[in-house]
């Protein structure tokens, strides 16, 4: 898993160079290393386009044809010039104006791009050569390569929680997670046509939906047309840079006219074939008249205060979302957990909703799943279009204990996961294809995370000579079953030899230590005159280079083969997961998890939308055997690594004794 925590910090690291050496307030140094950032991750990109264009590329002269700004336009790409790549800024002469050379990168980059005039960053003629180069060095990070989705949003929302804390939690606003994103885009499955997001941040949804259509071998901007409204400024030239980084075209507005509450900027009502958006949430003293003037509130008016204010701004956003969807469009959003039974005039308005029949799912969202708020929130979801036969119903999903721990203060859901609970919604919406997709999917996961397995063990078995005979027959095992598994439910079986593997690595590291330090304490003068060396020093130098051959050399083997059972073993929890609940894929109600209610139910609870008043309490499941091995491997790996770093530390003293004739 890519540590985005570390990145977070490296990058924050730089921005804070960058202060202490200028001038500038938070919001004017904020955006240029955001622009940097930026930079980089567009010459990754352009980089995977660019090897893409030349696997097929046509020869002429016996020279492969070089690359044109028009490939990349054909591949929804963004091109760019080589005075705009990361990788020509990186090696600029030491007698270079670096601030120069940035200004010109971002002007070549606005001239690809028409969205991107006047968006990009160049006051980078303020800062230091010295400073610029380290930063330009700093930001040279493969990791930007390798993390997918919102990346620029993310770390921006990192830099607004350390330069402005008051400014990232200005209105609720906060960044969306992107396992949320994903499931949202994931649910509504968007095609082609047009998709708002009335709150668009730093443009998440835009990316993941232009993601997802791609993986369906459709052209997202051929299909999908995007446009957004964002209030802040800053986010929306942040969200417009993310965009076109990832090859998309859009139409995003900010500014005080594109203040959703009051304005319809670009005239969408009815229009949209999707929403999806997280809005800020709870917001309060929204302007009741001029909210109203502004329209979209189809489904009823939330209640006004005695200050002519709506105290609490969640029914608004509601009443857009479902204002904007044409007759068969999708909407999906993130709310705040408390508005799925809030009451008053809140209440009188989900009564009008449920009874469109148009809610289409509701799930809920367990703590921590924010970067920088602990709170619960819902995943909200409207089907205009939902065939006859499910208008009287509303799935309800209750996720609050399915989930995968990131860190102390973060979790989220691991792509097995999000899998999983869209095979509900699938067998719900009865689309029972999908889910039998998903079972072959897992299928070949395992199979294929098993010949790699096997690979690896094969590996370390030739590095571990005399110490292999037990990790042999295991493998052995472990290769033969998966080769005579036929069904899903039969490599489940693989479990137990798989958590015996773990179990025999675990006494062969024990056995590797147990070696290395007898050739340590083997009679010190005496092995060493034999061995024709005058100090016990300079034998056991020598003694150090054979222990590492025994337990080095398969150091990296073995750390793959950890990585590679532990993400077996996850695998075949979800598939048995998922299996164990809906069996070949049939559509039931799971005490605890889901439920399909029908409308009488849903008015019986006074209209509430909160999953968990209709799903029930699941049984507890004691899970502790699997995670406890797990763990057992890492702190053994632990233990592994610091006795190294004792080994080390005592020759370090050792030398140091020597050094004062001790």
């Amino acid at each position: 898993m890519i540590n985005i925590r570390k990145l977070e910090a490296e990058l924050w690291t730089s921005a804070d160079l960058l202060r202490q050496g200028s001038k500038l307030t938070s919001q004017e140094y904020c955006m240029p290393v955001l622009g940097l950032i930026f930079l980089r991750y567009a010459y990754g990109r352009f980089k995977l386009v660019e090897a893409d264009i030349l696997n097929d590329r046509p020869m002429r002269g016996g020279r492969v044809l070089p690359v044109e700004a028009n490939d990349f336009k054909m591949k929804s790409a963004l091109f760019l010039p080589e005075k705009a790549r990361y990788e020509y800024l990186l090696n600029l002469p030491d007698d270079t104006d670096v601030g120069k050379a940035v200004n010109e990168a971002m002007e070549l980059i606005e001239q690809q791009s028409q969205q991107l005039v006047g968006v990009l960053p160049k006051t980078y003629t303020a800062f230091k050569n010295e400073l610029l180069r380290e930063l330009i060095r700093i930001f040279n990070n493969k990791t930007l390569d390798e993390v997918g989705g919102d990346v620029v949003g993310r770390i921006y929302e990192y830099f607004l929680s350390k330069f402005a804390p008051a400014v990232a939690s200005d209105d609720g606003v906060f960044f969306t997670p992107k396992s949320l994103v994903q499931m949202i885009v994931n649910i509504i499955e968007p095609k082609h046509g047009i998709l708002l997001d009335p709150a668009c941040g730093s443009g998440g949804m835009f990316v993941q939906t232009g993601d997802f259509v791609s993986a369906n071998g459709t052209n997202a901007n051929t299909a999908m047309t995007f446009y957004g409204q964002e209030k802040v400024d800053y986010n929306a030239k942040l969200c417009l840079m993310n965009m076109a980084v990832h090859g998309l075209n859009g139409n995003i507005k900010s500014g005080d006219d594109a203040n959703t509450f009051y304005n319809d900027a670009h005239n969408l009502v009815g229009q949209c074939d999707y929403v999806m958006a997280n809005p800020p949430f709870n917001v309060d003293l929204v302007n009741a008249e001029n909210a109203q003037n502004a329209g979209r509130l189809s489904l009823g008016l939330p209640g006004i205060n005695k200050d002519k204010v709506f105290s609490n701004a969640n029914y608004l956003w509601i009443n857009y979302f479902y204002s904007y969807l044409k007759e068969n469009g999708r909407a999906g959003f993130v709310m705040a957990a408390s508005a799925t039974d809030s009451g008053n005039k809140d209440r009188d308005i989900r009564e009008n909703l449920v009874k469109t029949g148009h809610v289409d799912v509701m799930l809920s969202v367990g703590n921590n799943f924010f970067y920088t708020k602990s709170l619960p929130c819902s995943l909200w979801f409207f089907d205009k279009g939902k065939p006859e036969n499910l208008k009287g119903t509303v799935l309800f999903i209750d996720t609050r204990n399915y989930y995968t721990v990131v860190d102390r203060t973060l979790n989220e859901w691991s792509e097995w996961q999000m899998k999983n609970i869209n095979a509900i919604v699938w067998l719900y919406r009865g689309e029972n294809e999908k889910y039998k997709m998903l079972i072959s999917e897992y299928k070949i996961a395992i199979i294929n995370s098993i010949i790699e397995l096997d690979n690896y063990l094969k590996q370390t078995i030739k590095d571990l000579g005399r110490f292999s005979e037990p990790l042999e027959t295991i493998r052995q095992k472990i290769a033969s079953m998966a080769g005579q598994s036929s069904s899903l439910e039969e490599l489940f079986e693989l479990r137990p030899l798989l958590k015996e593997c773990v179990a025999l690595i675990l006494a062969q590291q024990k056995e590797l230590l147990t070696y290395a330090d007898s050739l340590e304490k083997s009679s010190a003068k005496t092995l060493a005159e034999s061995q024709g060396y005058s100090t016990w020093q300079q034998y056991k130098k020598q003694l150090s280079i054979l222990v590492d051959q025994v337990t080095g050399s398969i150091k990296d083997d073995q750390l793959s083969i950890d990585c590679n059972i532990k993400n077996i073993r996850q695998i075949i929890k979800e598939a048995h997961w998922l299996t164990e609940k809906f069996g070949e894929g049939n559509y039931t109600d799971v005490l605890g998890l889901c439920k399909s209610a029908i409308i009488s139910e849903i008015e019986e609870k006074n209209w509430s939308l909160t999953p968990g008043a209709y799903v029930g309490v699941a049984p507890v499941i004691d899970d502790n055997e699997e995670n406890f091995t797990e763990r057992m491997v890492e702190i053994h790996n632990e233990l592994l690594t610091l006795h190294a770093e004792a080994n080390d530390l005592m020759d370090t003293i050792t030398s140091n004794f020597e050094g004062l004739g001790i």
